[in-house]
């Protein structure tokens, strides 16, 4: 019977996933929340020229504004009812994260188990909620006085009336995202909200395929540096893989037990993943980096006086372009001291080393308590070293690469990384699913063999 299992579970493969009605009922639902997700993004903001801000938009490319466009899968350049996307929602999660973890009255509702997990995520929705009001309110006031410079309107109706309208539209379209996101979750495979970022990234895929080979057509890019091209995004993709799952586990060591087999002592694993962070480091860098070029960019639409103040904008714009030294630099730094930054509030050494000696656990050689948390903190720092750096090459390559050969790459370090891993995590639950639809068929012929006996 265990053999049996066993050989099951190391030769798992889709061959029997035809078998398994409830996973396809899952990917079927999956795909089509991701359908109403694209035509979600088609529909326009009430009181918004599309014709208008598409050239709007394109006048001030390079910001902040792309990363967020990126993210809601063109939404904000359309101006649409999901123009803000689940963006809201992830600042508010890792506001709320980060406060949970230092602050004490939150610190101690994060550990009554599921009622606090439960009442965090409901500040976390609140927190969404306000964020989208703001954002709401910043992007409709920014729409009324958007192109004013170039006797543009992309508003068809300036007024109170249109920002009311269009903040109330802007958090329903999130909120709506999120109740979707939520429905993926518990009838789909795979995180909703994960899920959508990815779409939304996927979802200019062919465009980008498209403006490639046309440039291979047309000549303006050679083939060698597409073929380079390509090569480079399948190698960081392979790479981005095995960074991800790659860990260091700790052995942890329990005391003797008493067994049918004797005095035995039980032995398990600490896993310390390689990147902690994960994916938050690139977001938080590339948006504060971001920031004051989108900020300098509409000044510079704003100043036409030509004095020192339009000097000092060009200045800036012209250092903080993307490819750019100091732009590639400050980019680096940023995810580096997010990397330390973020792994250091996510993971305590001292609450784990607690943990440990509560349960009687011990890593071999190292006394239990503060030894421990010191020795935990010791290799914790030591990888995040290397994932930090992981991180910093596979975000600034891209950028690099767009600089030197012109190729108006959309799917950059940050993208790549949600990409991948939201894919890897997504294949992995189908697995699991799969894996526990043959184990339940294995225990329905092993009863059905019982009774026959």
């Amino acid at each position: 019977m265990a053999s049996r299992a066993d050989n099951i579970a190391s030769n798992l493969s889709l061959a029997n996933f035809s078998k398994a009605t409830e996973l396809k009922q899952r990917i079927w639902f999956t795909i089509g929340a991701l359908i109403v997700f694209r035509f979600l993004s088609f529909v326009p903001l009430p009181g918004v020229n599309p014709l208008i801000l598409s050239t709007l938009y394109d006048q001030t490319r390079g910001g902040i504004l792309d990363l967020f466009n990126t993210f809601s899968g063109g939404s904000l350049e359309r101006m649409s009812l999901i123009a803000l996307g689940v963006m809201p929602y992830i600042t508010a999660s890792i506001v709320v994260q980060l406060a949970a973890s230092l602050h004490p009255s939150l610190m101690a509702l994060k550990k009554e188990g599921e009622a606090g997990r439960k009442k965090l995520n409901q500040y976390t929705r609140y927190g969404a909620v306000l964020l989208c009001a703001v954002q709401g309110w910043f992007l409709a006031s920014g729409l009324e006085a958007y192109g004013a410079q170039s006797g543009l309107q992309a508003v068809v109706d300036p007024g109170l009336v249109f920002r009311v309208v269009a903040v109330i539209n802007l958090i329903g379209g999130t909120m709506f995202l999120l109740w979707l996101g939520e429905q993926i979750t518990s009838r789909g495979i795979g995180n909703g909200v994960s899920l959508i970022i990815m779409a939304g990234i996927v979802a200019q895929f062919p465009t980008f395929v498209a403006n490639l080979f046309e440039g291979g057509r047309t000549g303006s890019i050679s083939a060698i540096v597409i073929m380079a091209f390509v090569a480079m995004i399948i190698a960081l993709i392979l790479f981005i893989c095995f960074m991800e799952r790659a860990q260091r586990r700790l052995l942890i060591q329990y005391p003797k037990r008493a067994s049918a087999r004797g005095m035995q002592a039980d032995r398990s694993h600490l896993p310390l993943k390689l990147n902690t962070a994960n994916v938050i480091p690139p977001i938080f860098a590339s948006s504060l980096l971001l920031l004051p070029l989108t900020i300098t960019q509409f000044a510079q639409t704003s100043a036409t006086d030509g004095g020192t103040f339009f000097t000092v904008i060009q200045s800036l714009n012209q250092y903080l372009q993307h490819g750019e030294p100091l732009y590639l630099t400050l980019y680096a730094l940023g995810i580096i001291f997010f990397c330390f930054f973020y792994t250091a509030v996510v993971f305590n050494p001292e609450e784990t080393a607690e943990n440990l000696k509560k349960n009687g656990g011990f890593i071999p050689g190292i006394r239990p308590g503060k030894r421990t948390a010191d020795y935990l903190d010791y290799v914790l720092t030591r990888i995040t070293v290397i994932g930090a750096a992981y991180l910093t090459l596979v975000c600034v390559l891209p950028e690099y690469v767009i600089k030197q050969t012109g190729i108006p790459l959309f799917l950059g370090g940050t993208s790549l990384l949600i990409v991948v891993n939201v894919t890897v995590d997504t294949i992995s639950q189908i697995q699991s699913h799969l894996l526990a639809h043959q184990y339940g068929d294995l225990i329905k012929k092993a009863r059905l063999k019982g009774r026959l006996r």
